[in-house]
């Protein structure tokens, strides 16, 4: 396994880790033969993200859209694996500095 297949593989066990509910959803989608499902899924929950100022979709279905499409598509697997890092950070700074900025004793 090189290191982009490497660093997906340890995103989506992060994601499942963090949201426990969702490991089953993320074990099967994984799964070789499903490739016929997971690329229409994906370009789905793409769609959706462009469409969060409606009310039941919202952003995240856009960062999770591209992490079930870079299972197919190797060249997405780099890049993609680096965004989600990435967007995890900035959701854990931005969680540190308004839980310093407006925390009060």
């Amino acid at each position: 396994m090189n290191a982009p297949d490497a660093r997906l593989e340890r995103q989506f066990e992060r994601i499942a880790r963090q949201v426990p509910a969702s490991r089953g959803f993320l074990d099967w989608v994984r799964k070789p033969n499903l490739h016929v499902v997971r690329i229409p899924l994906a370009i789905i929950l793409m769609l959706g993200g462009v469409f969060s100022f409606l009310p039941v979709l919202g952003v995240w279905m856009l960062p999770l859209g591209l992490l079930v499409l870079a299972v197919d598509v190797p060249r997405l697997r780099g890049p993609v694996g680096n965004a989600i890092v990435r967007l995890q950070r900035f959701i854990s700074t931005s969680k540190r500095w308004f839980r310093k900025k407006f925390h009060r004793d």
